[in-house]
């Protein structure tokens, strides 16, 4: 129970920093919305007006304070750019991002935790040793250069599917989810190349331990041995990995949109920067990071789970 108590402090406190840092960041960055809005249009006298309309004039102390209760009452406040409500806006772009986050990590479970079973199982034959190759390539090259790599082979050259031709969830849920294939793919190759890396090291590194020894000497078989005994033990460095793999996927979703043409979270955050709108983007980014302190609390919560042995050590 204390061990839950204080990581969910630790959150609440996480997340509250989080926020003040974006509000601040967003505050003393150059150039102003009342400006950007009024255009050529803007004279001293209309810039003072639209900003003591909007509140901007108020202490900075005030401000952000207001922000988190309107926030957590769920009024984000009205775009600059778009004249609408925030939230209305963000909630025609969260099932996009959070679609895409959620099948890049299915992809990284699909390939890598079978994978990585395997080449551990199988180490020393040469198709586990080829995996190790490939792995290393694949681990070297980033997302972002993953995903132009996909869409000029299967986009521009065999014309798998047409780059920049989105296809909203609302007009066609399965072609939405098919285009989000070779985006969710890009994502996925390279950390599942090290999420595979880190199981098979894992697996290796716990079979050489005296309990596997132990309890092969019972009878147990190899299946047995590496199912019952060493994979639960292997595990936990792998869920921390996953762990934050998901969180850097929900964070890392704004390069590979912009490179796909996707109109989630990411194009509207870089667009909303662009032009000043700070309700946008801030609402963008807190939400970002609020999923990604969120998922992290769960792994730690998770752990007790799997190891008894972190409890115990987090209690003395």
């Amino acid at each position: 129970m204390r061990y839950g108590i204080r990581k969910g402090m630790t959150m609440i406190i996480t997340i509250l920093m989080v926020s003040l840092f974006v509000f601040i960041a967003f505050s003393v960055i150059p150039g102003d919305p009342a400006t950007q809005m009024l255009g050529t249009n803007a004279t001293s006298e209309k810039v003072n007006a639209l900003r003591e309309q909007m509140g901007l004039n108020r202490p900075l102390i005030i401000r952000y304070f207001q922000w988190v209760h309107d926030f957590v009452t769920g009024n984000m406040g009205v775009s600059y750019s778009y004249h609408m409500p925030v939230k209305t806006l963000l909630a025609e772009k969260l099932p996009i991002t959070l679609t895409l986050s959620l099948l890049s990590f299915l992809m990284i479970l699909l390939l890598s935790v079978p994978l990585g079973i395997i080449t551990a199982k199988y180490y020393d034959r040469y198709f586990a040793k080829l995996f190790d190759i490939i792995n290393q390539l694949f681990m070297a090259i980033p997302p972002f250069f993953t995903g132009i790599l996909l869409t000029y082979l299967f986009g521009l050259l065999l014309r798998a599917f047409t780059p920049g031709g989105f296809v909203s969830y609302k007009s066609n849920f399965g072609a939405f989810l098919a285009y989000m294939f070779f985006p969710c793919l890009s994502i996925a190759l390279p950390k599942a190349a090290m999420s595979m890396r880190m199981l098979k090291t894992s697996v290796l590194s716990e079979s050489k331990l005296d309990y596997v020894r132990t309890a092969y000497s019972r009878g147990n078989k190899t299946d047995q041995v590496l199912y019952r005994h060493v994979l639960r033990n292997a595990l936990l460095p792998v869920i921390t990995f996953l762990g934050m793999t998901l969180a850097d996927i929900v964070a890392g979703s704004i390069v590979i949109e912009q490179v796909f043409s996707i109109p989630g979270f990411g194009r509207l955050l870089i667009s909303s920067i662009a032009n000043r709108d700070y309700p946008v983007a801030q609402a963008i980014i807190a939400i970002i990071a609020g999923i990604v302190v969120v998922i992290n609390f769960m792994v730690d919560i998770l752990y007790p789970l799997i190891d008894p042995r972190v409890k115990q050590h987090e209690n003395q």
